[in-house]
């Protein structure tokens, strides 16, 4: 499932092919993903893409006349292409541009999502947290809100209401390099350890974003490449093997029903 990085290494992909460009067609050819799409979505059609952000996993394709907010789900990928090429398989959505490219939205689960905002403050970025590689993600911010919370550190820091987009992959790997079992209560994290753990996130997904994202199963950058990150896994995929550190065996389990790696003698 494309997380934080993974997403961000598309809109750096597409947004040199996209800002600047008049849309002159979009076509729809699944009416439903992991929900309905909107019809409003052809309002883009006659528009000039504005700019191309990110909010935790989403895209948002701005226009002067409202937002397109993209999600990729589970195995969703945008690739820009000439738009003479004919779609294929799990093609749901396309964006002409009057360059003579288009922007392919390919998703063959459908776990993704194309949503409209005229102001592009849509319902499912409301309720959400600070970016982490942002200044509002700091020590001080999360162990305030940790205080007295007995959810693992794990199942906290992957709370998107605490913190937007530290996937499962990176909150493995950021607590093993941290030193912090990730079975441990967030509350029982002294403001030390808040600051070690902040900084290791914000250092592994800046990691992952430098080298493409991660590939595993489904994820490719938007030219096709593969993510480099996988190479740099410590931890996450590699339990039974040795620790990277010490060499004792990774211990694997689940956390709230998610798979968790981690060294029981570097992590306490």
């Amino acid at each position: 499932m494309p997380e934080l990085p993974e997403v961000e290494v598309s809109r750096m992909g597409i947004s040199p092919h996209l800002v600047g460009e008049k849309v002159v067609k979009v076509t729809v050819r699944t009416p439903k993903l992991r929900w309905d799409i909107p019809t409003e979505l052809k309002e883009m059609q006659g528009q000039v893409i504005q700019s191309i952000s990110r909010r935790a996993k989403y895209l948002l394709i701005q226009t002067k006349v409202g937002t397109a907010i993209v999600h990729l789900g589970m195995s969703g990928s945008l690739r820009v292409l000439d738009a003479e090429l004919a779609p294929q398989k799990h093609d749901h959505v396309d964006v002409k541009l009057a360059n003579g490219k288009v922007l392919r939205y390919n998703d063959p689960r459908r776990f993704g999502a194309w949503l409209w905002s005229e102001d592009g403050c849509h319902t499912v970025l409301k309720t959400m947290g600070p970016e982490p590689l942002t200044d509002d993600f700091d020590a001080d911010y999360i162990s305030a809100k940790a205080v007295s919370k007995r959810v693992t550190v794990k199942q906290f820091i992957m709370d998107n209401k605490i913190v937007v987009g530290v996937g499962n992959i990176y909150a493995n790997e950021s607590l093993f390099t941290a030193g912090i079992l990730p079975t441990r209560g967030a509350g029982t994290l002294s403001l030390n350890e808040w600051q070690k753990l902040v900084k290791e996130i914000k250092k592994v997904l800046s990691t992952a974003i430098a080298q493409g994202g991660t590939t595993l199963k489904d994820f490719a950058q938007a030219d096709g490449k593969p993510g480099y990150f996988a190479q740099e896994l410590q931890v996450y995929g590699k339990g039974g093997q040795a620790c990277p550190c010490c060499a004792h065996p990774v211990k694997e389990q689940k956390i709230g029903q998610r798979n968790t790696f981690f060294c029981e003698y570097c992590q306490r």
